[in-house]
């Protein structure tokens, strides 16, 4: 993979080489790491650096909602940072225990206005704003990809994800499209060796997903010819927001989801007879494994 100044270039100079086009979430889609790292590393440190010790419980509760349990599923670690803050503080438990929650109003305004939701955007942005809470949030991100590196190896992909990325490759051009650290993303598929099955690894350093997608296929392949590949809906949104076809792995079922695909999706998705009712059934049922709004 060549490295451009700009990642985005990258993504907008792929040359469609095959009749099709899959873009594959990795987090939770392709790897089971999304428990290990959100449980073992980005909430600790969500309660370390945020002093968010008094509400331990609360916070790892509301953490793993964000990030694992509910609709935001996969959302950007910035973007779940917000959320978690917000929804911690309203609940009751919080409140009755005088618990502070941190300004966020910085990252607010960063995230507002950025798109390449990362550490190198941060670094850069940090320098120039000189603001203690820009240097919070970029130093617990800074530690999360330490433990990350530290703590999540050895992990294979999913059952049947291989023998999907040998199949698909037939007639697919295909890219992993995440927003996970590219080093991160690049260090576990070579670690398993599937990264020889993508032409791009794009992280969120390339932008969003929905990006990814638009760079990279928009307008170079028929709209019913680009599938995403996804378990959060996260990943819905991005192929939907580009009208492409989105094909779920569905939290807690992923072993029967890439069965799914491997042994029927893949063939309907080639045939054409992928888009319609059979698209639609698969949505509901993925939908319906994540709620909106937390129970407590």
């Amino acid at each position: 993979m060549s490295k451009s100044q700009n990642p985005q270039d990258e993504l907008k100079n792929l040359k469609p080489q095959k009749e099709f086009f899959i873009g594959i979430d990795s987090d939770g889609c392709v790897f089971d790491t999304m428990e290990i790292k959100q449980k073992e590393c980005f909430c600790p440190n969500f309660i370390k650096f945020y002093n968010l010790q008094r509400v331990s419980k609360y916070a790892r509760e509301t953490w793993e909602f964000v990030n694992l349990y509910s609709k935001t599923r996969g959302v950007n670690r910035f973007k779940a940072v917000l959320e978690a803050v917000k929804l911690l503080g309203e609940r009751d438990e919080v409140k009755a225990r005088n618990a502070a929650m941190p300004d966020m109003t910085a990252l607010s305004e960063w995230v507002d206005k950025e798109t390449k939701l990362g550490n190198p955007a941060l670094e850069k942005y940090a320098a120039r704003a000189n603001d203690p809470r820009i240097n919070q949030v970029l130093d617990w991100s800074k530690q999360v990809n330490q433990d990350i590196a530290e703590m999540v190896f050895g992990i294979n992909p999913f059952p049947l994800v291989e023998e999907s990325l040998e199949k698909l490759t037939v007639k697919a051009d295909s890219i992993v499209v995440s927003q996970t650290p590219v080093e991160a993303l690049q260090r576990e598929w070579e670690e398993n060796d599937i990264d020889k099955y993508v032409h791009i690894i794009a992280g969120q350093e390339y932008g969003t997903k929905t990006e990814h997608l638009a760079l990279a296929a928009k307008g170079k392949y028929p709209d019913d010819k680009i599938l995403m590949i996804g378990d959060a809906p996260g990943d819905y949104k991005a192929a939907a927001s580009n009208g492409v076809l989105f094909f779920p792995v569905n939290p807690g079922h992923e072993e029967e989801s890439w069965e799914r695909f491997y042994k029927e999706a893949l063939d309907r998705f080639f045939k054409g007879t992928y888009q319609g009712e059979y698209e639609k059934k698969l949505i509901a049922e993925f939908d319906s494994y994540l709620p909106e709004k937390p129970g407590w």
